[in-house]
């Protein structure tokens, strides 16, 4: 395979992966433009392995949207809506705590919730809805509200970013997911979410976040009308703010969903794309411990080769997902653990049931 990797004009990237030499911008784009997937996909596994070894992490947990009300109201977006719109929703405290309740009988460690940029509700709706999930479940880890979501709450709070996420800490926020950086680049975001926080805002909440001892992961929306050099300036940016802080604890390539969106005439995500933006982002972000493959979005089948191109997780049983399904998604809401193993042993990796911030739990 490397002799081949030499004919494909990739040869010298392979030697830097070897000598753990930290890739060019250059690189990456040269990575995102070669056809030879295979060479890209088996540059990233040396990588993936000498991360991870054969180990694929999955996790059980639920997601909890506490409303889709929304005032940035993003062109690739089918979740968001108007407070006006017949299709809006907000729940209750009472109504996230019961949402946890149903799922008493299952071994969920993590509860995963985001919501839109809701224009009325006050601060201390978010604290009581953390508050009401640790009511039901005390032990279970809350990962919730995007960083744009956090700038948001900081400015109801009338308080800095770091004083707003102690109060949410102290509430019961355990970390962040990585969702609302879509491209940080001004054009996208001029184009496509113009009124969402600026690239280098959701990387400076990010940041704030790791400086006052929280973990969040990081994502990319790829496959609508960023160029290659907007995707390679994006992990850059993500690669320098680790550099800084080390506080990311995972990279998830997020496939456009073009379905009810503004954006509808646009096609999906090309299979050749999604391992590739896997692929290349385990190349290039030397400094993130994991890669994750979210079945969610590309399907399990994806995600299962996407393991031998650099993923080493696929998310997990995700229960009652509907941002994606909203966007067209056909894959399932959720995924059983039987599923989850029976696809890692399948793609010839190692099952390992995880934490949120990768504590082992059951290895497979």
């Amino acid at each position: 395979m490397e002799a081949y990797i030499e004919k494909t004009g990739l040869g010298d990237i392979l030697e830097k992966i070897k000598k753990q030499e930290r890739l060019s911008r250059q690189d990456g784009i040269r990575l995102y433009e070669s056809p030879d997937l295979l060479a890209v996909g088996y540059m990233a596994n040396i990588v993936r392995q000498r991360l991870n070894g054969d180990n694929a992490y999955f996790i059980y947990n639920q997601h909890v949207n506490y409303s889709n009300i929304c005032t940035n109201l993003c062109k690739f977006c089918a979740f968001g809506r108007e407070k006006t719109s017949d299709k809006a929703y907000e729940m209750t405290k009472e109504d996230v705590a019961d949402k946890v309740r149903e799922r008493l009988d299952e071994p969920i460690t993590e509860i995963h919730m985001v919501g839109g940029i809701h224009p009325d509700l006050p601060f201390s709706y978010y604290t009581d809805i953390l508050q009401a999930i640790k009511s039901v479940r005390p032990d279970v880890h809350v990962q919730a509200f995007t960083c744009v979501e956090i700038d948001h709450l900081a400015k109801l709070a009338g308080k800095p970013v770091d004083e707003t996420l102690q109060i949410l800490m102290k509430a019961g926020l355990d970390s962040i997911p990585g969702g609302g950086a879509e491209v940080f680049s001004p054009r996208i975001r001029k184009l496509t979410c113009e009124r969402k926080l600026p690239g280098e805002g959701w990387l400076e909440v990010a940041k704030t976040a790791h400086r006052q001892g929280l973990k969040t992961n990081a994502t990319m929306l790829y496959g609508h009308i960023e160029t290659v050099e907007e995707r390679v300036d994006h992990l850059d940016a993500l690669r320098q703010a680790q550099d800084e802080t080390c506080g990311f604890l995972a990279y998830i390539p997020l496939a456009f969903h073009p379905k009810n969106t503004a954006m509808s005439d646009l096609s999906s995500t090309s299979g050749m794309d999604d391992l590739k933006s896997i692929a290349v982002a385990r190349c290039f972000l030397d400094n993130f411990p994991h890669i994750k493959a979210y079945w969610v979005m590309i399907g399990p089948k994806m995600a299962q080769i996407a393991l031998s191109f650099g993923a080493d997780d696929v998310d997990g049983t995700v229960k009652e997902e509907i941002i994606t399904h909203m966007a067209g998604a056909e894959t399932e809401q959720a995924m059983s653990i039987d599923a989850l193993v029976r696809i890692i042993k399948e793609a010839g990796r190692v099952p390992v049931q995880r934490g949120t911030l990768y504590d082992v739990i059951k290895t497979y």
